[in-house]
């Protein structure tokens, strides 16, 4: 089974580098893929509350039971 996902546990691991992120269903499914110049700061923006999100993206967020990553070399490489 898929363990808690902990936002800001997951946050705090991430490197201020640039990269791809997928959000992921409870099921493992990719809901959205996104790239990032900082994957930590932009990987946090979405757990910052739901009253700071855009309407598409709060309703996003209610699916999201987990995140993967994955780092560049650079933004134009993400």
């Amino acid at each position: 089974a898929l363990t808690e996902f902990d936002p800001k546990a997951f946050v705090a691991t991430l490197p201020p580098a640039p990269g791809v992120y997928r959000m992921l269903d409870a099921g493992g499914k990719i809901l959205y893929v996104g790239k990032a110049k900082s994957l930590r700061a932009r990987v946090a923006s979405y757990f910052r509350g739901e009253d700071q999100l855009s309407p598409k993206v709060a309703a996003l967020m209610r699916h999201v039971a987990g995140v993967e990553v994955t780092v560049a070399k650079s933004e134009v490489e993400a």
